[in-house]
């Protein structure tokens, strides 16, 4: 899957929402997902609907997440969010079913263009598909897909595309073998 990547110059990102939508998910985000005094997983996949996310059942989301904009995020069923992950996503960003996104991972959809004296925004779009793993402390970076099982190893980065049933590790991450389910 080919990923779009946007490219903007600092007046024309739209981040989609109302500006009170914004700013009442700004508290919402702080309050119930960032600060990590609400552990229900019931409740922040509640608030996350209410602002426009898609959530499948049984999705757990552990204290600390930081999650940028819910009306641009899709969630699976059974999917693990691992505290202090952040989810920045100034793009959409698709996570499939059974999917893990472990402690301190962040899934990055902005960059900035260094080219430029002004760092105009760069954005693309995040798709993890079923069963793909981040590991703890990772970073997957605009317009990359980690396909159907794949891993990205804890501190590594993703700036390609994962292939399935591989396990990638490394900055830049770099396939090491396949990953083989035992029976």
């Amino acid at each position: 899957m080919i990923t779009e990547i946007s490219r903007y110059d600092n007046n024309q990102y739209k981040p989609g929402g109302s500006v009170l939508k914004r700013l009442s998910w700004y508290y919402v985000n702080i309050f119930f997902f960032k600060s990590g005094m609400i552990p229900s997983s019931a409740l922040k996949c509640l608030l996350l609907r209410a602002f426009g996310a898609k959530v499948g059942k049984g999705v757990n989301i552990k204290p600390c997440v930081n999650i940028k904009y819910p009306w641009r995020l899709i969630v699976g069923d059974y999917t693990w969010i691992g505290e202090n992950s952040w989810i920045d996503n100034l793009a959409n960003v698709v996570i499939g079913n059974n999917c893990c996104i472990s402690q301190g991972a962040m899934l990055l959809c902005g960059n900035h263009n260094f080219k430029k004296s002004t760092f105009d925004l760069i954005t693309g779009e995040i798709t993890l598909e079923d069963g793909a793993w981040i590991g703890a402390f990772s970073i997957v970076c605009p317009g990359i897909t980690c396909k159907s099982h794949s891993v990205l190893a804890v501190n590594s980065v993703a700036t390609r595309d994962l292939e399935p049933f591989s396990i990638y590790q490394g900055n830049p991450a770099v396939k090491v073998k396949d990953r083989v389910f035992e029976s």
